[in-house]
């Protein structure tokens, strides 16, 4: 069994490297542009408009079930904001060197944050199980992917390990009973993304 992991295109915050968690940004145009030749019986999102559409621009006309559970990190007041604007912030300095003890004001906390990722991940592994789907794709952010790549890749490695691009998924590939079990994957593989040819 397949499930399919795919971090929203580049938007213009993303650009400007800005913290988005709950606020959404237009995706960049080249990021409507991108493609897959990868399909899937099953697509879930994030329900923030920049996972929808580029769900739309890699699987136009599939049904797409949005669970909030996909969501970015809630930044809080630190949203829509950059290292430069915030590296005087005493507590985003303390966020930064440990960010699991605190977390932005209004924000969601890591273990929050994980918490949330959780059952969103046994929502969509419940429904894969039930009707006995092969390959799934899941649209969603760069935390979300770090955190299921934390947990299921083949081989340990931490959060801040992982480098999630914007121009490529990640198909993890289980044995049935190991996707029930919660136990890691057995594969996993790069599935590049490809800008759309004209004409």
């Amino acid at each position: 069994m397949v499930v399919a992991l795919f971090r929203h295109g580049l938007t213009e915050e993303n650009k400007r490297k800005a913290y988005l968690g709950w606020n959404d940004s237009p995706l960049c145009p080249d990021s409507t542009k991108m493609s897959t030749s990868s399909r899937y019986d099953l697509h879930f999102a994030s329900d923030l408009p920049r996972c929808v559409t580029t769900t739309n621009i890699l699987f136009p006309n599939k049904e797409l079930n949005l669970l909030t559970h996909l969501r970015e990190m809630n930044f809080g007041r630190w949203e829509g904001k950059t290292y430069e604007e915030l590296k005087d912030v005493p507590l985003y300095l303390r966020w930064l060197s440990d960010p699991i003890s605190y977390c932005p004001p209004e924000g969601e906390s890591f273990v929050e944050f994980t918490k949330r990722v959780e059952m969103g991940w046994d929502m969509i592994i419940e429904e894969i199980l039930s009707q006995n789907i092969q390959r799934c794709a899941i649209i969603t952010h760069g935390g979300i992917i770090r955190y299921l790549l934390s947990q299921f890749a083949p081989q340990p490695s931490d959060f801040w390990s992982w480098q999630v691009p914007h121009h490529q998924g990640f198909e993890l590939v289980f044995e049935r009973e190991a996707l029930r079990r919660r136990d890691r994957c057995t594969l996993l593989q790069a599935v590049p993304l490809m800008a759309k040819e004209h004409g």
